[in-house]
């Protein structure tokens, strides 16, 4: 009965987000609410929420304050000199640009937003290519690739995995480190595979000639408006305290939460000493951090009640009984394999809190590490699958900014954002996050 329960719960959570008949935080608050009252839970269905809430809040916390945090350092400009001095140094030889172009998106998308990241850089990069001749599919493709396997502990996806399983970012993150610098090392090569032979369709024998560095910002934002918050005379000290926060993260010396509060605070007061301005600069990204913060939150009140009243531990266990023989060690590899496909049919809320609780309840039960199936689908689901999935804002945003056309981004990006998720899928086996 109970297994029932969790499967149509979870069936109805997918359709209502997937057929876009509510949004994911109505579906996420409301369903397990009726599905609690409905399985004759009463007011424990309440407690059940609660309990979850409170143990999703330190992510939620985290989050929040990551989006803020990043976002005053790219308001006080400390990205700037980095990229002008990236774009002094490319010329216009098309190995360069292209590898440029996943440099650049790499470090922009350090704030965790893709669409800030496509916004970015894309406008900024595409005149080059449009001189030289290079293909903007190029273009997509790699910022894509940059931008889809830097999964860091506050990118989106992480997030909901650490929320949906209750695990903590920097425990999913730190065996993956190794992971990603793989498939970064994938996406550079790509990138300067594709400039090289770019450079041989165009006849190009390389051009260094300097071009003109130019200051990148979202095309939302007004030159004007943007010097009035740049602040070029505290680079050093904001670097510093950047990696000092990402320093203290990844070591797990303190609570990610506590750690992006504290560096959030001390970026406000040395870069916008006033509550005036301060509070102008928490306001400008409270929207996008809000945003996500209800979404976890409302996340935490769906896994509270699937595992209060018993719904996901009998939906896991009807799916060990049904699994083949033997084949209980190899889910994680498996889930790695097609992570990054899944993008294609579901959206991240619906898997992170629909469907991977489930497969780590499985895997749970057959004796496995949850935390592995967390960083299973964090090598593509939504991370190397977000840029060409029909189901993210962001997949709409690439194809427009880069001059291409939707079915031909898709075409040309999936094979390689694919290889970058097997290259990870790979790496997670030869460094020992999982076993095949």
């Amino acid at each position: 009965m109970l297994a029932l329960l969790g499967a149509t719960t979870i069936a109805v959570l997918l359709a209502l987000i997937l057929l876009n008949r509510c949004s994911p935080l109505v579906a996420l608050i409301a369903v397990p609410a009726a599905a609690g009252l409905l399985g004759g839970f009463g007011r424990k269905t309440a407690e059940f929420m609660v309990e979850g809430i409170t143990g999703i809040a330190p992510v939620a916390a985290m989050f929040v304050f990551a989006i803020v945090f990043f976002g005053v350092m790219t308001d006080a400009g400390l990205l700037d000199p980095i990229i002008a001095r990236v774009l002094k140094l490319i010329g216009l030889e098309p190995r360069r640009i292209v590898v440029a172009s996943a440099l650049l998106a790499l470090l922009i998308h350090l704030d965790g937003s893709g669409a800030v990241c496509f916004l970015v850089v894309i406008p900024a990069m595409r005149p080059l290519y449009e001189r030289v001749g290079i293909d903007r599919r190029v273009l997509a493709c790699v910022v894509s690739m940059a931008a889809g396997v830097n999964f860091l502990p506050w990118t989106g996806p992480t997030m909901r995995a650490a929320a949906a399983l209750k695990i903590s970012t920097t425990d999913i993150f730190r065996p993956m480190m190794a992971v990603q610098a793989a498939g970064l090392a994938f996406v550079f090569a790509t990138a300067w595979w594709l400039g090289r032979r770019e450079a041989r369709r165009l006849g190009t024998r390389g051009v260094d000639s300097a071009i003109e560095a130019v200051t990148l910002r979202p095309q939302t934002v007004s030159p004007e408006a943007l010097q009035a918050f740049r602040r070029p005379q505290l680079f050093w000290v904001n670097l510093t305290l950047t990696l000092v926060v990402i320093g203290v993260l990844v070591s797990g010396l303190a609570s990610p939460a506590v750690v992006f509060m504290l560096g959030t605070a001390t970026a406000l007061l040395i870069n916008y000493p006033g509550s005036a301005a301060q509070r102008e600069r928490v306001d400008a990204h409270a929207r996008a951090a809000l945003s996500m913060a209800a979404i976890l939150l409302a996340a935490g009140a769906f896994t509270g009640v699937m595992s209060g009243t018993g719904a996901l531990k009998a939906l896991a266990q009807s799916a060990v009984a049904h699994m083949p023989a033997g084949a209980d060690h190899h889910l994680p590899f498996v889930l790695a394999l097609i992570a990054m496909p899944l993008s294609l049919l579901f959206d991240p809320d619906s898997f992170y809190f629909g469907v991977l609780p489930v497969v780590a309840e499985t895997y749970r039960q057959l004796g496995g590490e949850p935390l592995q199936v967390a960083q299973a689908a964090l090598v593509g689901q939504m991370t190397a699958g977000f840029p060409i999935s029909p189901l993210t804002p962001a997949t709409f945003l690439v194809s427009g900014l880069a001059g291409v056309e939707l079915s031909a981004h898709q075409k040309f990006a999936f094979p390689f954002l694919y290889a970058a998720s097997l290259v990870m899928a790979v790496a997670c086996l030869v460094f020992g996050v999982f076993s095949a």
